[in-house]
């Protein structure tokens, strides 16, 4: 359509200013930036600032929406923990994700189920987890009933293998995230033991081995007996550290993706 536009132009500017058509005649249709002519000097505009760029795919729209509400508060945040003690404390790990969800969540669909709203999944109860800790999943919910989300990978402890065997899984497991996984883990490392949940805010960096998440509530502090937790955006660690958070005995963690067939709403 742009090509089109663009070849449009420069045949009126050939029929009403042919000395200047000649003059630009080497103009490159096929560069993704416009150029204009000031005087004697170039000026390149991106295609985005001219609101000519096609929008991202309403998937990725979506995870962007998601990534940026995060971004936006944790920089409300300031480095100050938020409360995060009670049910309803959006600041809470799990609270947090599901919030950042639901508030995203109106202008999108499925293709498969237009008309039905999206829902992210609670925890799996702890019975439910048996013989595994709680934390290390979700309900099972159909896409039919809402969830948008498919399990893209998972690891649990297998008590059958070495322990060193386990961290290689583990290892292998981490190197499957990409921007927009919703991660849920039952944990027992530095900051605690039991459920956490974050979101992979950039695929795997193959180069450094690391990941890029945010999150809230991983690290906190005890205030007047109630917990407050921090707001964590662009946190990096390598994959070796992660896989060290839940390759332990009847813990693991799953990666949970949205589905391919993200639509706007209607």
């Amino acid at each position: 359509m742009l090509r089109k536009l663009l070849a449009l132009l420069l045949a009126m500017m050939t029929l009403t200013f042919p000395a200047l058509a000649q003059e630009d005649q080497d103009w490159d249709l096929d560069v993704e930036e416009y150029v204009s002519l000031d005087g004697d000097e170039q000026v390149s505009l991106p295609l985005e600032e001219m609101g000519l760029a096609e929008p991202p795919p309403p998937r990725e729209d979506f995870i962007d929406r998601i990534i940026e509400l995060g971004r936006e508060l944790y920089e409300e945040a300031d480095g100050k923990a938020q409360r995060a003690h009670y049910s309803g404390d959006i600041y809470v790990c799990k609270n947090f994700t599901t919030y950042l969800f639901r508030q995203c969540r109106e202008d999108f669909r499925m293709a498969a189920y237009p008309e039905t709203q999206l829902i992210i999944p609670n925890n799996l109860p702890a019975k439910d987890c048996r013989p595994y800790y709680y934390g290390l999943a979700w309900e099972e919910k159909t896409a039919e009933q809402g969830n948008p989300f498919e399990v893209a990978a998972s690891f649990r402890y297998d008590s059958s293998l070495s322990k060193k065997e386990n961290m290689a899984l583990a290892c292998d497991f981490m190197r499957q995230a990409k921007r927009g996984d919703f991660f849920q883990i039952s944990c027992d490392y530095e900051y605690g033991v039991g459920a956490h949940s974050a979101i992979i805010i950039a695929d795997w960096d193959s180069e450094n081995d690391e990941i890029h998440w945010m999150d809230s509530n991983m690290r906190g502090k005890k205030v007047n007996g109630e917990r407050y937790g921090i707001v964590q955006f662009d946190e990096i660690r390598d994959v070796t550290w992660w896989a060290e958070v839940f390759c332990h005995k009847r813990r693991g963690a799953t990666l949970y993706r949205l589905r391919e067939d993200i639509i706007y709403a209607q």
